[in-house]
């Protein structure tokens, strides 16, 4: 079925049942005779109908902006080899500036100095930071196996031990102004 446009130019084709089967069958046999159908890409269309296809990385990285701004997240776009300011790469990497400052020094992250001014181009903090995540993730996972080597997983395994003592309430001028539970059950007044 197909309804066509006032202006005769553009037509909507709905298929539906046996014809829809019809086609896909006839897709399928076009592709086992050797005929390439081309895979739908992304692309951008405008209010116009004009369509723009954009290659699969561009298109996941508007996903990925579209995805932020939908959660309310600002989203900034800037080039790898943008140089920022101690404090701009201080707020990226989430440390103190002092402690960037340190690990320029101590030369963990390349930087430039500009006259007195030090200036670190995004592609190093990029770097550096997929570096901390390998060495957190190699630490973790050592921590693991050491952890596994000395039976600490089978220590913890069954039920958890009850923490808490049964609650219990105080009449009148029993309660003690500050306290806690000892294993006597028992209030122990904690001096102020």
């Amino acid at each position: 079925m197909s309804t066509r446009a006032a202006s005769g130019e553009a037509a909507t084709y709905l298929l539906e049942g046996r014809q829809l089967a019809e086609v896909v069958d006839f897709v399928a046999e076009l592709a086992r005779r050797g005929v390439t159908i081309p895979e739908p890409k992304p692309a951008l269309v405008r209010a116009d109908g004009r369509r723009l296809e954009v290659p699969e990385p561009v298109f996941e990285a508007l996903v990925h902006v579209a995805t932020a701004m939908a959660h309310g997240q600002g989203v900034t776009v800037i080039s790898q080899n943008a140089l920022l300011t101690t404090q701009e790469a201080a707020e990226l990497l989430g440390i103190s500036r002092p402690t960037l400052v340190r690990l320029l020094e101590d030369h963990e992250i390349a930087y430039e100095q500009r006259g007195r001014h030090r200036r670190v181009m995004l592609a190093d903090l990029l770097a550096y930071q997929a570096s901390m995540r390998h060495d957190r993730r190699e630490a973790l996972d050592r921590m693991t196996r050491q952890g596994q080597a000395i039976g600490l997983y089978e220590a913890t395994a069954g039920l958890p031990v009850r923490t808490r003592l049964p609650f219990r309430r105080w009449r009148g001028s029993q309660r003690p102004r500050r306290g806690c539970w000892d294993s006597a059950d028992s209030p122990v007044v904690v001096a102020r």
